[in-house]
């Protein structure tokens, strides 16, 4: 080793030195706030971490009375390796599954991401501060109902004998069924998920908006911009971090979200154009006690998901030059 080589190191080694020192000063002199920290660090273990070891289930032929208890019938199950995996890609009801799947959550996105972008630019706008707190109320106050109550109040309006139906019946058309109707449905599931959520998401790009420096927009009209101009030059690009970070999110969860919607609204007539990843495996592992093919789909859910958001936050950072991490 050269003198010259020989400096390198020895200057890495004492750089790495001073760098563990002032953790360890830095934690010696922030205990509590560690010890604070430890509560908090067992419950994500527990809850978060722990519940790996059921994986394996994925790759076992588990028997729930094989053991004691269920960790110990997952040891004792047999191992099958990818067997479920192999039953559950051959199986072509699975692919009708992942395709309703993908296309009911890809509608979700191009229809209702924009619409919170715009309704939290419209308020925004609005000078009467009591308006736009009881318009912002009002549009937020369904994100409070469960699915089961959203399911009761559309049921009463749009069922065979409800109030659109009475109208549709005195114009003398013939009712529709929009809850057995395949054509009709899951554009029904698209609209009771923008009823219910649009109003939080707009509060979260109302509270982006709000961070924007106000003295952009006064030099804005000083300069002559028009309300148009200064949505389009300003209040676009000063959310547009946030914008990005919840597409990245919605696409991220594109196949594990409207489980509770599904479940609540589906029915066996419209199992073929609603019936989703999580629905199937509800189904399947609570229905049918077939524990390994559902946690098998359940793990390929997982993976695919985890792709999406990297593939997404990965996209955003070439051609944005923004992403989460």
């Amino acid at each position: 080793m050269t003198q010259k080589s020989l400096k390198i190191v020895t200057k890495s080694n004492n750089k790495l030195q001073r760098k563990m020192k002032q953790t360890i000063n830095y934690i010696t002199n922030h205990i509590p706030l560690y010890l604070m920290l430890i509560p908090g660090l067992i419950v994500i273990i527990i809850i978060n971490y722990l519940p790996y070891f059921g994986i394996l289930i994925a790759f076992k032929d588990y028997n729930i009375f094989a053991g004691n208890n269920p960790i110990d019938a997952i040891i004792k199950s047999d191992w099958v390796g990818l067997t479920n995996f192999n039953k559950l890609f051959t199986n072509s009801y699975f692919w009708t599954v992942f395709k309703n799947t993908i296309i009911i959550n890809g509608l979700k996105v191009i229809w209702l991401f924009p619409l919170p972008i715009i309704c939290a630019v419209m308020l925004n706008e609005i000078k009467n501060s009591t308006y736009r707190r009881v318009t912002q109320t009002v549009i937020y106050m369904p994100y409070f109902f469960s699915w089961v109550v959203i399911f009761s109040i559309f049921s009463s309006i749009l069922s065979t004998h409800g109030i659109v139906n009475m109208v549709i019946t005195s114009m003398g058309f013939d009712r529709i069924s929009f809850f057995m109707d395949v054509n009709i449905f899951r554009g029904l599931l698209v609209f009771t998920d923008g009823w219910k959520t649009v109003g939080y998401n707009t509060v979260i790009f109302l509270a982006a908006i709000s961070a924007i420096d106000s003295t952009l927009y006064e030099a804005a009209k000083i300069d002559g911009a028009s309300k148009i101009r200064q949505i389009w030059n300003i209040t676009i690009p000063g959310i547009l971090p946030t914008i990005i970070l919840m597409l990245i999110l919605r696409v991220g969860h594109i196949l594990d979200s409207s489980f509770e919607q599904v479940l609540v609204f589906y029915n066996p007539i419209v199992y073929d154009v609603a019936d989703i990843i999580q629905t199937y495996v509800y189904r399947m592992g609570i229905g049918q006690m077939n524990f390994s093919l559902s946690t098998a789909l359940g793990l390929f859910n997982s993976v695919v998901a985890f792709i999406l958001i990297v593939g997404a936050n990965t996209a955003s950072r070439k051609l944005l030059n923004r992403s989460i991490w």
